[in-house]
């Protein structure tokens, strides 16, 4: 190897060593994991993407249905597009305390009409049938058998995104 060669691989060797010090010594970057703190992980996530809009997304373990993986978004101008009188009635169905106390129990594995029955709050029966119509029609519940009710997979995440919202 030349002498020349040689102060050339020197030189190199430290410029990486300058290179890695200058790495070592910079502050980490704000972790990307929500265990970690980082409360804006997912919105950083759709911003790297371009995404200009909202969003629901969510994973869920359902008791009964299994785990629930979905999303979905539109962007602002999309939303404000949107008929909003058309989605009052979807809406309305949760406007009901027994309803939401319907659609947490269901959610949380209780989904019978008699299991359901048992929680004093629900009523009577006919209360309780009612208050099951209402989110049967507004797509908030499916009747899989007679007696036997669930959240549909496509609602479970938007459900649970209405109570986040509504938690101030």
């Amino acid at each position: 190897m030349s002498t020349e060669s040689l102060a050339e691989l020197e030189r190199r060797v430290a410029s990486l060593e300058e290179a890695v010090d200058r790495l070592m010594a910079r502050p980490s970057p704000p972790s990307t994991d929500p265990e970690l703190g980082d409360g804006f992980w997912a919105l950083h996530g759709l911003e790297e993407r371009g995404f200009e809009g909202v969003m629901m997304v969510g994973s869920v373990p359902v008791p009964e249905a299994g785990p629930v993986a979905w999303q979905t978004g539109l962007t602002a101008d999309a939303l404000l597009d949107l008929d909003w009188s058309e989605l009052a009635p979807t809406i309305d169905a949760l406007s009901h305390p027994a309803r939401l106390t319907i659609l947490r129990l269901v959610l949380s594995g209780v989904c019978t009409t008699s299991a359901l029955l048992e929680q004093e709050s629900l009523g009577t029966t006919g209360q309780l049938h009612h208050h099951l119509r209402q989110l049967v029609a507004a797509g908030w519940l499916t009747l899989v058998k007679r007696g036997r009710y669930l959240v549909p997979a496509h609602r479970v995440v938007p459900l649970l995104v209405v109570i986040l919202a509504a938690n101030r």
